[in-house]
């Protein structure tokens, strides 16, 4: 706490049953002068050690007056140093609690100045330290002049409010020193040291192991939370040890040397946003290690590979690790609920841990008045917030762990918090203060301040992550991994986040057209060869009469065929075509529409082409027939010619519409729905099945050129020049046709790989 705020403190008078009595006095005594805020320690230092002497002896005060001092100048300063020893003796030592509104009115001087907020901060702990189910909350509503001075004690001291509440002094931490050995291990160097627990980094003799010893107040569950969770980015607890007489716990710990997040951050904050990069996490771990003495790691390619990340990326490898550690968390029943950068550790290569569920649930939704306490008020979700601020139980879930996530990575980000008037600041605001900002959204100023080199696909998903509404964020912490892992493959973070100046990004409005053109321009082409090829070697040598007939039949057929199939590809793929359409216009989607809508949109192309095939094939059974009926019949030689030229038609109708729309669908409409919508494992299936789908089309594309040929060598010399002509440059065109089809499928199948390493991410990358 700032010296601005212990003044703020000391000038806060207590609210509800502690009233303010007076004004503020001063009295001068000679030169000297004394305050009744000054500090009780140095002001009645004598009375208070006799009072502690009295009950350590036995001997209950009955009148703390007598213990006072005089002149009357430095009473009630030593008052208030004697209301605090006598409270921790009542209530850690004699089982003989106390409320400060008693001694208020027992000792009605107490009010005659401002009670500092350091002493509603002391009956807070206490209460918490006997097991008393009181929250942060109570205190912040019960005391609003004092709630500010409070949350900064409680932010600094008890880190947003543990499960118990003790200091070192009164928890015999203070009795284990570097240089001891303690059970099977040997402390060799203090590593971490809070209001509630002390971690040393030790060895133990029979394993030969570093591992690190968490010395805390035997109380919550956080053993037996971490026992559960086995996980490559949550920190592990090998055993624990309790210390029954002193009411401690031992937990041993997996070592991680590496620091955490907040030192990355405090060096982002210094560091010029066009000089960060990967570099620069190693540099904060070296840094750290150096600090300590240890030795500095070796370059491995994990290493190298984090060096070789822009920074944005380097933030994206993070929260891809840390989002799957939440859903493995969440799989076992467990939330965090204290996401923030102090509690992730950092490996020697950059790898992150979550650590400290001191604060956590044993249930993924509780409602319980657990979730009032806990957490940190600058990266709380609006929920557990409100939650705080109306002093009522919360009903989170992993959206909240989500929620705080975002928040942190943020700050990793740029140096700074997403919100308006919450900045850098070590402290944060009231739990009702920081709703209302949280209310507000994420401040467009600081969404201005995100890096040049920022990828669009990682300025959505962390905007995602805060939304303010539950339902809006992503649904689970692998979800969340997976664009995450988007964001850090270039290929695919480029097709789902196109930029704005890019043709990509405007050619949805075109669907529908585009859906009728991919379909409609290759097929009269080869129906007009089709009639032209029979018409030369068929329908030439029957009467004027017959050709006529057969003419109208020819035209009904594509008339029927062309409407059928319009209305038929359009209802099929109408989901493809509406559903990124509406979420352009600002519609919401179910998950289960949008589901739907993906699957209809990688498929759009095999869908049309399939209507596209069966009309053929009804053709092919319509024409025949026909001429049967028409002409009595075609020689067997001409049913050859026509079958093959059917099937060269029905190649070219098939092939080269699959590929355009496919095309047109991956790289246009299928990442609207990836970027709007959540990443499901069942999406990879559809992306490896369009793969090898678009491989049997490619190899229907490769036979045009050689059915030709085929069709070129049954007609002989004995067909025209015209019809040998027209087959050639069939063949010609083939083959040319099939070099833009082969590319488009390398293209295409470019594009599945990229956003099958996405979609089908199961678990995050582990050394």
């Amino acid at each position: 706490m700032t010296k601005r705020d212990a003044q703020s403190n000391d000038a806060t008078v207590a609210s509800g049953p502690l009233t303010r009595r007076g004004p503020e006095t001063e009295v001068r005594r000679g030169t000297e002068r004394f305050s009744p805020t000054s500090s009780p320690a140095q002001l009645g230092g004598d009375g208070r050690e006799q009072l502690v002497d009295d009950w350590e002896a036995g001997r209950a005060p009955t009148d703390l007056l007598g213990y006072l001092p005089d002149p009357a100048a430095i009473r009630r300063a030593s008052l208030i140093d004697l209301v605090r020893a006598d409270m921790e003796c009542r209530w850690l030592r004699e089982n003989r609690p106390k409320r400060l509104s008693e001694y208020c009115v027992e000792y009605p001087e107490l009010l005659d100045e401002p009670l500092p907020a350091e002493l509603l901060y002391e009956e807070f702990r206490f209460r918490r330290q006997r097991g008393e189910k009181v929250a942060v909350p109570e205190y912040l509503t019960e005391f609003p002049a004092q709630a500010e001075a409070l949350e900064n004690l409680i932010e600094r001291d008890a880190a947003a409010g543990p499960p118990a509440i003790v200091t070192l002094e009164s928890s015999g931490f203070d009795r284990f020193e570097v240089g001891q050995r303690f059970d099977d291990f040997e402390l060799m160097m203090e590593i971490g040291q809070g209001a509630f627990a002390r971690v040393f980094l030790a060895r133990q003799l029979s394993m030969q192991r570093w591992v690190a010893l968490k010395i805390s107040q035997n109380v919550g569950v956080e053993p037996q939370t971490l026992a559960r969770l086995d996980h490559p980015h949550i920190v592990r607890v090998f055993d624990q040890r309790v210390l029954e007489d002193q009411a401690l716990r031992v937990l041993i710990m997996e070592y991680v040397p590496g620091g955490t997040l907040l030192e990355v951050v405090r060096l982002v904050r210094r560091t010029p946003p066009e000089l960060r990069c990967g570099r620069l996490l190693l540099d904060s771990i070296d840094q750290n290690l150096a600090r300590k003495g240890e030795m500095q790691p070796s370059e491995t390619s994990l290493r190298r590979e984090v060096a070789g990340l822009s920074w944005p990326e380097t933030v994206a490898w993070i929260g891809m690790r840390l989002a799957d550690a939440l859903e493995y968390a969440r799989e076992h029943g467990v939330l965090h609920r204290d996401i923030k950068p102090a509690n992730v550790l950092l490996t020697v290569e950059g790898i992150p841990k979550l650590a400290d569920f001191n604060v956590s649930s044993s249930d993924v939704e509780s409602e319980d008045a657990a979730c009032l306490v806990g957490g940190s008020v600058a990266y709380m979700s609006p929920e557990q917030l409100e939650a705080c601020s109306l002093g009522v139980p919360g009903n989170l879930d992993t959206r909240s762990d989500i929620y705080s996530l975002g928040v942190m990575l943020w700050e990793l980000l740029t140096g700074s918090r997403p919100f308006a008037d919450d900045g850098t600041r070590e402290s944060a605001p009231s739990p009702a203060a920081a709703l209302a900002i949280r209310r507000r959204g994420v401040d467009p100023a600081a969404q201005e301040h995100l890096p040049e080199d920022c990828p669009a696909a990682l300025r959505r998903v962390l905007v995602k992550s805060l939304a303010l509404e539950r339902d809006a964020r992503w649904s689970g912490g692998r979800k969340l991994a997976r664009q995450f892992a988007l964001c850090l493959d270039r290929h695919a973070r480029d097709l789902v986040d196109p930029a704005p100046s890019s043709p990509r990004s405007v050619l949805w409005r075109w669907a529908p057209l585009i859906l009728l053109a991919a379909i409609w321009i290759p097929n009269p082409l080869a129906a007009g060869y089709n009639y032209y090829y029979n018409k030369m070697l068929i329908l030439s040598t029957l009467s004027p009469q017959v050709q006529q007939h057969l003419e109208q039949v020819h035209l009904a057929i594509g008339a029927v065929t062309l409407a059928m199939g319009t209305t038929l590809i359009l209802f099929w793929c109408r989901r493809a075509l509406t559903v990124p359409r509406g979420l352009h216009l600002g519609q919401t989607y179910s998950a289960d529409v949008l589901s739907t809508a993906r699957s209809a949109t990688l498929y759009m192309g095999h869908r049309a082409v399939v209507i596209c095939f069966g009309l053929w094939v009804l053709a092919g059974i319509a024409y025949p027939i026909a001429l049967q009926v028409l002409a009595g019949g075609i020689p067997p030689r001409a049913y050859v010619h026509l079958m093959s030229s059917l099937a060269v038609c029905g190649a070219v109708a098939v092939a080269y519409p699959f590929f355009l729309l496919t095309f047109y669908s991956v790289r246009c409409l299928y990442p609207i729905l990836l970027s709007h919508g959540e990443l499901r494992s069942g999406d990879g299936r559809d992306l490896r099945k369009l793969g090898r789908i678009s491989t049997r089309y490619l190899a229907v594309a490769a036979s045009v050129p050689l059915v030709g040929i085929a069709g070129l060598s049954l007609v002989g010399g004995g067909a025209g020049e015209d019809i040998n002509a027209t087959v050639r440059l069939l063949c010609l065109f083939g083959i040319f046709g099939f070099v833009g089809i082969y590319q488009l499928f390398r293209w295409i199948e470019s594009d599945l790989r990229a956003l099958s390493r996405v979609v089908t991410l199961e678990a995050s990358a582990s050394p």
